[in-house]
């Protein structure tokens, strides 16, 4: 028992020296760290941006639907807030 207890310990130092090295590395080569921090940039950026489009989408479409429905009072709310934001997305150039 003991000699896997000294066993998993010094894997554990030798991971973490591992990960250190390679930081210390990254750290030594600048244009490396600014290339990779430029595409994370840019790949959160796109993620965020399809995010927004999928779920602005979704409430649109709900939106829709429940003003097809005709009810009194939230069916006349509910149209005009569609009105609203389609004539936005025609005034920003996009045809839905």
């Amino acid at each position: 028992m003991r000699r896997i207890d000294e066993r998993l310990k010094r894997i554990a130092r030798q991971m973490e020296m591992g990960e250190i090295a390679e930081y210390i590395q990254l750290l030594n080569r600048p244009r490396r760290l600014i290339l990779i921090n430029i595409v994370a940039g840019i790949a959160r950026g796109v993620g965020i941006a399809i995010g927004v489009t999928l779920f602005t989408a979704t409430i649109i479409y709900g939106l829709q639907k429940l003003g097809a429905l005709n009810l009194p009072i939230i069916g006349d709310f509910i149209a005009e807030i569609v009105k609203i934001v389609q004539a936005q997305l025609e005034l920003d150039g996009i045809r839905y």
